[in-house]
């Protein structure tokens, strides 16, 4: 398949940010940019969004959480069997 140069200009900032972008991606700009019009053909319009999973705010607390139990084990409790833990739980409801 014959391919062909596209030259476009665009601000740099807005370059080095989709680059970022498709990089976390694994994508490059050509991929990225060859993705993006084989889907737009596809759907006869402008297709889809492609974006990197950002946790929120409640997300990223849980995750620090784990992390912190993950790296200080015996500051939380255990429990044998999954019974005592809901027999707690329900006792402090």
């Amino acid at each position: 398949m014959a391919t062909t140069n596209i030259n476009v200009r665009v601000d740099s900032a807005l370059k080095q940010e989709a680059e970022a972008l498709f990089n976390d991606l694994g994508l490059n700009m050509s991929s990225a940019i060859n993705m993006f019009l084989r889907s737009a053909i596809n759907h006869d319009g402008i297709p889809f969004e492609v974006k990197r999973s950002i946790p929120n705010a409640e997300t990223r607390a849980a995750l620090d959480e784990y992390e912190e139990m993950k790296n200080n084990p015996g500051s939380y409790r255990r429990y044998k069997c999954f019974d005592d833990l809901t027999d707690e739980v329900f006792a402090d409801a």
